[in-house]
């Protein structure tokens, strides 16, 4: 099924999500009209090459055109031919714009669906959702358009008033002209009747423009406080999201047209004020509004200039090293890193004038840490329009690099001091201007960073960014390690699942999360609002082993992405599940049946477990001695599982493993991802190194079986046994019970 049908099966309040995604760049019609032909296109690779996006602008055109002349409707074959027209003239010149814009929301779209087949949304889920609610951005679009008009019209109303003020002018001076013998006649007095007519509408007018000037700086003082802020917070929380593995952070392209659009009205408006101001210079009399109101309305618009402009001085992209993109806000000494910032309004006085400057741990109190770094690269860098469809204003910086003072700030009771990858810094940002005669001094921070200086510190400190992220959005708490927060199971279940999902491309299901529960904090009815502290998470050791949950975790995650990617994608392991519920699924199955699950005893470890009917016939259980990196970096999983064999008391090797748990065939399971040929046991043909275990109950070993002259078996067999055996003997796994 397509994904375009696949959307249209959703619910309401997701059609309306979707529903928000397409406008004029790129209408729904096209969507509809054009879907198993947009799928099938990589418009992600488009988005990032010239030369293919214009090839597949050029196809989209054409498979327009088509669908237009197989079109029957008239007027939906009327739209087709104007929306290919709009087309033309939008990216013809651009087409990386349009390939950007199909390939957001398809990925959108993605998004939408991954939420909709979520069985049960975590907490931090559901506030993505609810801060991306589209009902709420529309509200909001419609008041930015509404104020931003009413800007415009004023421009109309000051126009009236200077042309009034014109014309009371010229009738002035013309009476100060005439001879004063004229003053007493009754057309000089019928003249200045006139002229005062004129003057007390020119007061009116004042006084009505300067009434609605002050309603619109409420509305937009009102506008940016009870919205535009909050929006811009709520942006920045669901980026401290996105950071440990929430979903796909969007909203900024949103964020700057308001910011921006605000922005214009605002300056529009000091304009008017300025006009204003010029016009007393030539008219002005007793009571005149003007100056008693234009001074105070002006410096309110100022102070919105300032700290709406001083506040979408942002951080787009956490600073993050291109070696580890899915482990941002770690930084290790020595390696270059990337961060990238970006002003949210957009105006051509600003353009090619800002330099940003970067400084390390700028206001960090002191004795809070006890190591301190400075910036070794250059840290000053221009900001530059982007070329993309909307144009931002920003700076990357690629080429920073850290390196540690050489000296330590050693003071007295340093003893509480925190351990390295709990210390946490930050990269401050700096830019001036002058905007309209305005003096804007910029400042923005990232998120909290951690500092390492060898790369086996990298887990611990992801940690320690993960906990700080879910626990709290005040982005300067540099010493929230002293006291960190508790966190509900609910909460980091949530992320723990993105994890697997970012690293391995699958996160856990409710089970496997329950699991992981259970071994976290014991055996209970619901562990959901159960609290659970950071020393137990990341830095006490599991009873009875010698490290800690998250470092089980951490390794399990490595393994998975170095050597079982294409079997955990395809729901094969079902990794956490406890002895005594492996036992309780696979008594009842066909002898031969097995599952997979990780090694709670080992790092980073997999193991099998299968069933088989014992003399009495009841079920009996057999489980491998784990498989770690290194093992499994002799040879695949998947050869493993086809090769496996058992030697018991009858010394002829079998393949114990029949059926993957629930009863899919094991050919048919793993079968895609065989790596080598599969092992032959001819004993003309050479032998493949193959996984062996020995079951057996008399103590009789292998090798004596192998050199014995008279082996109980013929010599066909016994060849064939004793190629494969003396091959590799050290490969041989006893069954194991952890």
């Amino acid at each position: 099924m397509s994904q375009w049908k696949q959307i249209q099966q959703l619910e309401i309040k997701l059609l309306e999500h979707v529903d928000y995604l397409y406008d004029d760049n790129f209408p729904m019609d096209i969507r509809q009209g054009l879907a198993n032909w947009i799928e099938a296109q990589d418009w992600d690779t488009a988005a990032g090459d010239t030369s293919m996006a214009a090839v597949l602008f050029g196809n989209l055109l054409t498979q327009l055109e088509r669908q237009c002349s197989m079109e029957h409707n008239f007027l939906q074959r009327h739209n087709l031919k104007m929306i290919n027209k709009q087309l033309q003239l939008k990216y013809m010149g651009n087409p990386v714009l349009i390939a950007r814009v199909i390939s957001t929301c398809l990925q959108e779209e993605q998004r939408i669906l991954s939420s909709a087949c979520t069985e049960e949304q975590g907490p931090l889920e559901k506030l993505m959702q609810n801060s991306v609610a589209f009902e709420r951005q529309k509200n909001m679009d419609n008041r930015v358009a509404v104020i931003r008009s009413s800007t415009q019209m004023m421009d109309q109303a000051v126009k009236y008033i200077e042309d009034m003020q014109d014309d009371f002018d010229f009738r002035y001076k013309t009476l100060q002209s005439r001879d004063p013998a004229e003053r007493n006649t009754e057309q000089m007095k019928q003249d200045v009747t006139r002229l005062q007519e004129t003057l007390n509408r020119l007061d009116f007018k004042r006084k009505d423009i300067l009434s609605k000037m002050n309603d619109v700086i409420e509305e937009i003082d009102n506008m940016i406080s009870s919205q535009l802020q909050p929006e811009l917070l709520d942006w920045k929380r669901r980026q401290q999201v996105s950071s440990i593995g929430g979903p796909l952070l969007t909203g900024l392209d949103q964020l700057q047209n308001w910011f921006t659009l605000t922005a214009q009205s605002l300056l529009q408006m000091k304009r008017q004020l300025d006009k204003l101001g010029e016009l007393i210079l030539k008219v002005t009399y007793e009571s005149d509004p003007i100056p008693l109101q234009r001074p105070q309305m002006e410096e309110r618009v100022k102070f919105l200039i300032y700290h709406l402009i001083k506040s979408a001085f942002v951080v787009e992209k956490q600073p993050c090293m291109p070696t580890h993109p899915h482990r941002p806000l770690i930084i290790k000494t020595g390696v270059q890193f990337t961060t990238k910032v970006r002003l949210l309004v957009r105006l051509p006085e600003v353009d090619y004038q800002l330099k940003v400057k970067t400084i390390f741990d700028k206001d960090l109190p002191p004795g809070r840490v006890n190591r301190q770094f400075f910036i070794l690269t250059n840290n000053t860098k221009a900001m530059d329009i982007e070329d993309s469809s909307n144009g931002c204003l920003s700076v990357e910086f690629r080429h920073l690099q850290l390196k540690e003072k050489k000296y330590i700030n050693v003071t007295k009771g340093n003893e509480s001091l925190l351990s390295v990858t709990e210390e946490l810094h930050s990269l401050n940002f700096e830019a001036h201007f002058t905007l309209q005669g305005l003096a804007i001094d910029l400042e923005t921070c990232s998120l909290p960073l951690v500092v390492i200086s060898n790369v086996s510190q990298l887990p611990a400190g992801w940690a320690s960014v993960m906990w700080y992220n879910l626990l709290t959005d005040d982005p300067r708490n540099l010493g929230f390690f002293a006291s960190p927060l508790r966190a509900t199971w609910s909460q980091l279940s949530e992320v723990i699942s993105w994890q697997f999902s970012t690293c391995a491309g699958r996160g856990l299901n409710r089970e496997q999360l329950a699991m992981l529960g259970e071994k976290l904090l014991g055996p209970q009815a619901s562990h959901s609002d159960c609290l659970l502290s950071w020393s137990k998470f990341s830095k006490e050791n599991i009873p009875g082993k010698p490290f800690s949950f998250w470092m089980w975790l951490e390794s399990i995650l490595e393994l998975i992405k170095k050597h079982l990617l294409p079997v955990w994608n395809d729901n094969y392991i079902m990794g956490f599940v406890s002895k005594e519920m492996e036992r309780a699924l696979l008594k009842d199955k066909e002898p031969g049946t097995f599952l997979l699950r990780f090694s709670e005893s080992h790092l980073g470890g997999i193991t099998f477990t299968w069933m088989e009917h014992g003399e009495n016939g009841e079920a009996t259980f057999n489980s491998v001695e784990p498989y770690t990196k290194s093992r499994l970096s002799a040879l695949p999983f998947a050869d493993i599982i086809r090769d496996y064999k058992v030697i018991s008391d009858g010394l002829v090797p079998e393949n114990p493993l029949k059926f993957l748990f629930p009863n899919i065939p094991k050919d048919e399971a793993f079968g895609r991802h065989y790596n080598s040929p599969q092992s032959k046991v001819h004993p003309y043909l050479s032998a493949s190194l193959i996984p062996i275990s020995e079951l057996r109950s008399n103590a009789t070993s292998i090798l004596a079986a192998c050199q014995s002259p008279e082996p109980p078996m013929t010599p066909g067999e016994y060849d064939m046994l004793h190629e494969q055996l003396c091959f590799d003997i050290d490969t041989m796994s006893p069954p194991y019970s952890e």
